[in-house]
């Protein structure tokens, strides 16, 4: 590729002439000495990573790189600052989602490296991504038949792995989780229901309640999903995600019994979607609930069952999901 490109701002004109010298041999550079002036500069072009001074008068550089992120959040972000106070550099990390920050006074070569390491890890995104991108379209078609066939079993299924992917891909949005592992966690949403097929249709048929037998039959479904797929290397990483879809926050979940961090978070991602969409949708032997009901429910075991973190940027953004469902059904029965 052409030489990256680097966005540095500075309110200083001798630090910004620093950083330019020192970047300039390698990168392709774009400077400014004000932080509103570079937001419409990234509104404008791509870059693949920014180096923000901290203290500056128009904005800080935290607030500049936050803002700066909601722009452009696959943008790699470098924080300059003479301050190492715990709060602040917090902040930098988990409101501007920065890679590092660079204490002042700072080593030219060392800055160099910082800002190298910097976009080796944006190349290794952007690869990763391409390659997701790529199994998308290699399954496409494979994909799409096993999930037809998948809703052809029963009527409870009809739909399910779309439905749930839907809500899942949604919820990874808005937690601002990386397009890589949101294209992951988009198939193992479509695929993460494929062992039902090892399933008896009797079984999956009953249109009384399950007995612990049958239910036990039934939790087998996790299994049969990763040795459809594990001999598929290039899904590695999905099969993790179905692999521990069952599994609850607090450990008591199935197959393995892990909890908390142990478990992916795409995996705690389609435990709420997953678990959303059954209860809303209609069984014999059991009463439909309502979408309010059903989020009730689910509120009520987080921290048991599911994330906290996952359940919360369910709630928010449940509203508008359902909205897009009912204009998704009409649209599909004209």
């Amino acid at each position: 590729m052409d030489k990256y490109k680097v966005l540095i701002v500075d309110d200083e004109p001798d630090n910004l002439a620093l950083l330019y010298r020192t970047l300039r041999g390698k990168y392709e550079i774009a400077r400014s000495t004000s932080p509103l002036l570079a937001l419409e500069m990234l509104k404008q072009e791509k870059f693949h990573c920014i180096l923000s001074d901290h203290k500056m008068p128009e904005m800080d550089g935290v607030e500049f790189l936050k803002r700066s992120y909601e722009i452009s959040p696959e943008t790699m972000r470098l924080l300059v600052t003479a301050y190492t106070d715990a709060g602040i550099l917090i902040d930098a990390i988990n409101y501007a989602k920065i890679y590092r920050y660079i204490k002042k006074p700072y080593n030219p070569d060392e800055l160099l490296l910082t800002v190298e390491n910097a976009l080796e890890y944006w190349q290794l995104k952007a690869d990763n991504s391409s390659l997701i991108n790529d199994l998308k379209e290699l399954f496409a078609g494979t994909v799409t038949a096993i999930v037809e066939a998948l809703d052809s079993k029963d009527a409870y299924t009809l739909g399910r792995s779309r439905r749930v992917t839907f809500y899942s891909v949604n919820i990874a949005k808005s937690m601002h989780l990386n397009d890589a592992t949101i294209a992951k966690i988009e198939l193992a949403g479509l695929l993460h229901d494929i062992g039902m097929i090892g399933i008896s249709d009797d079984i999956l048929g009953k249109v009384e309640q399950l007995t612990p037998e049958e239910y036990g039959e039934i939790k087998e479904h996790v299994h049969h999903s990763v040795k459809i797929l594990d001999d598929i290397k290039q899904l590695k990483d999905v099969v993790e995600i179905i692999k521990f879809h069952h599994e609850f926050y607090d450990g008591n979940g199935y197959p393995y019994g892990k909890k908390g961090d142990e478990i992916p978070i795409g995996s705690r991602i389609i435990s709420v979607a997953d678990a959303f969409d059954s209860m809303i949708t209609p069984k014999v032997y059991r009463n439909q609930v309502t979408p309010r009901e059903a989020l009730n429910k689910i509120k009520e075991l987080s921290g048991k069952q599911f994330d906290p973190a996952v359940v919360e940027s369910f709630e928010q953004i449940l509203p508008n999901l359902l909205i897009e469902i009912r204009e998704m059904e009409k649209a599909l029965k004209k």
